[in-house]
């Protein structure tokens, strides 16, 4: 969503009004569906804006939501660190790998990778099960 002070061009009324994207702006713009609802005028146009810029308050529910956040983060480096000790890596082909494990009924160390929703979705339905876990870097910014 984006955000736009407008003016009229006819009776110089300014108003605000948001978008779904710069080009949602520009198309209604074309077609004529953007008025002044002051004067009806379909002269309407962008104007300049100042950003928008957030600016956090050290206050307690700040400081509490950083406090989450960084618990969250530590909790899922754990189990990170748990899953590359105790699971193999099979990277993209994660799909193949599950498949290969569950149709053979191989006793393997589980396995890790990256698979994308179309594939969940198939193992899902041929009665393989997966998880899917949020993987973070760990850096210290």
């Amino acid at each position: 969503m984006i955000k736009y002070r407008l003016i009229c061009k006819d009776c110089e009324n300014t108003f605000d009004s948001w978008f779904s994207s710069s080009k949602e702006y520009e198309r209604l713009k074309k077609k004529k569906f953007l008025s002044c609802h002051i004067c009806n005028s379909f002269s309407v146009e962008k104007t300049l804006m100042s950003p928008s810029i957030f600016m956090p308050q050290n206050d307690s529910k700040t400081d509490n939501q950083i406090q989450k956040y960084k618990k969250t983060k530590e909790v899922i480096l754990k189990y990170q660190e748990f899953i590359k000790k105790n699971f193999d890596y099979v990277g993209d082909n994660f799909a193949y790998e599950a498949r290969s494990s569950h149709y053979k009924k191989k006793a393997l160390k589980g396995i890790y990778g990256t698979a994308t929703k179309e594939d969940l979705k198939e193992l899902k339905e041929e009665g393989i099960k997966t998880e899917i876990i949020p993987w973070i870097k760990n850096n210290t910014n």
